[in-house]
């Protein structure tokens, strides 16, 4: 069907579950450490915005959470039933730094999250924000693990092979191999922004909408900050981890820009747009700007990168895919730091609350963190093939030996399953972030909204869930309704 093997369906079932599964963590990681801010500020001012955000956006986490501990589970199993030959080869590598993962990240969250969630009037101010702070720990310390592992597999270093099978020489150099300081900061920072524009998306959401209050301008403004700050940070990241892996994985760089052939010693061209076509071996409609591509790769107008026709066939990843999938990546990351540096500009002005153009900018700019981090894992994962351990063991040797018709039942099993599942949790998801935090009774209110001063337009979606009291304004929504 569709000239698809059994291989091939196994890695679309990998490449399906690991892309629902990333934008749990993404978002868990980018919360936490949100969180811990937000709590660290009510106890040092003790205003009680911080503390109303804290309530509202600690319930998302809890959400997203739970949805992420339960993708990783189906995901990790994969290994054992889709990849059994990897798992042999490689296991003594790859299971250990999992196991190290749970035996500290997931052990620390699991001991602080109950707390965290659940505390709040139950134990003391200290010891609730160190939980809360160990928790945002903790989802850093997994993505340590995680990525150690990952970036192994892009860039293998201290082992040996003995009868046929990975065995573990020195744990410094597997866990510290040459591509995981770059792949973990770049994770890293993408997580914090794909959340800040998570966060800075709800809250001009609600300011269209006329819900114009303290709590809501807070979570834009600090989007906003978060966007200016980091969305640059990242790109300097990129830069950083382009060269490193112009280094360690050149036919994925060349695949990346689409680089069919260098002639004599021109500097290598920035192909912009175009269609790499795999069987012509070369880019059509291609889009140039001389020069640039030497400046970007190699920092100087002179040296040329590698081009595909430089490795075999049988070794070039499929160029028409992470040649698109690294331009979705690079053109919203530009698109983050216009609009940080937009907000910048409007704040000087006193006109970031009530611009209509940038908060719908900002609205659909929700999704664009997540967007961009699947854009940027398809680029790493397809980039590397055909090997799944690179330069040592080729995908189409790691797969287990299973049926065409058993990966296809899977697959659709899996599609099914995860659409229904995790359909209705992300719809429960951005049904709290629609009724938005509850204001402590007496908060400031500023006046206004993107142009005038009204109710939302559903006044009772704002209303408040019985089991919690913390808050109540039951009162005011009266009123309003």
């Amino acid at each position: 069907m569709f000239g698809l093997e059994a291989l091939d369906l196994a890695r679309i079932q990998f490449a399906f579950t690991i892309s629902f599964h990333i934008l749990f963590p993404a978002i868990t990681i980018g919360l936490a450490s949100y969180l811990a801010v937000l709590e660290g500020l009510w106890l040092k001012t003790r205003n009680d915005t911080y503390r109303d955000l804290y309530h509202f956006w600690s319930k998302i986490f809890a959400v997203n959470f739970g949805m992420g501990v339960v993708s990783g589970l189906v995901m990790a199993y994969q290994f054992g039933t889709n990849w059994s030959r990897f798992s042999d080869f490689a296991g003594a590598v790859t299971g250990p730094l999992l196991t190290y993962e749970v035996l500290t990240a997931f052990f620390l969250e699991a001991g602080f999250l109950g707390v965290m969630l659940f505390g709040w009037n139950k134990v003391g101010r200290g010891l609730h924000f160190f939980s809360t702070v160990m928790v945002a720990i903790g989802t850093l310390i997994s993505t340590f693990w995680i990525l150690a592992s990952n970036s192994w597999m892009q860039t293998p270093q201290g082992f040996e092979i003995v009868n046929g099978q990975v065995i573990p020489t020195d744990w410094l150099a597997i866990i510290f191999n040459p591509s995981f300081p770059y792949r973990l900061m770049h994770m890293a920072t993408a997580a914090f922004v794909a959340t800040a524009f998570f966060v800075g998306s709800s809250a001009a959401w609600h300011l269209l909408r006329g819900r114009d209050n303290t709590a809501i301008r807070t979570m834009l403004s600090m989007a906003m900050w978060m966007a200016l700050i980091v969305a640059p940070i990242q790109a300097v990241i990129g830069d950083f981890h382009g060269l490193n892996t112009l280094k360690h994985q050149p036919a994925k760089i060349a695949a990346i820009e689409g680089h069919w052939e260098n002639h004599g010693d021109e500097a290598t061209p920035l192909i912009l747009f175009g269609w790499p076509d795999m069987k012509e071996e070369r880019t059509k409609f291609a889009v140039e700007i001389p020069y640039l591509g030497s400046l970007i790769l190699t920092h100087s107008l002179d040296k040329q990168v590698p081009a595909l026709k430089e490795f075999p066939p049988e070794d070039r990843p499929n160029s028409t895919i992470v040649f698109w999938s690294f331009r979705i990546m690079v053109g919203l990351g530009f698109l983050m730091i216009f609009t940080g540096l937009w907000s910048l500009w409007l704040r000087k002005r006193d006109s970031l609350y009530t611009s209509r153009p940038f908060l719908h900018l900002a609205l659909w700019m929700g999704p664009s963190g997540l967007i961009a981090i699947l854009a940027g894992w398809f680029t790493t994962e397809i980039g590397r093939q055909p090997w799944v351990v690179y330069g040592l063991m080729r995908t189409a040797d790691a797969s287990s030996n299973h049926s065409f018709m058993q990966m296809s039942i899977t697959l659709i099993m899996f599609v099914v399953v995860y659409f229904a599942l995790f359909g209705a949790g992300l719809g429960y998801m951005m049904r709290l972030v629609r009724k938005g935090p509850k204001i402590s009774e007496g908060s400031a209110t500023p006046d206004g909204g993107p142009g005038k001063k009204r109710t939302p337009a559903r006044p009772l979606s704002a209303a408040d869930d019985p089991a919690e009291g913390e808050h109540e304004d039951n009162t005011r929504l009266t009123k309003e309704i």
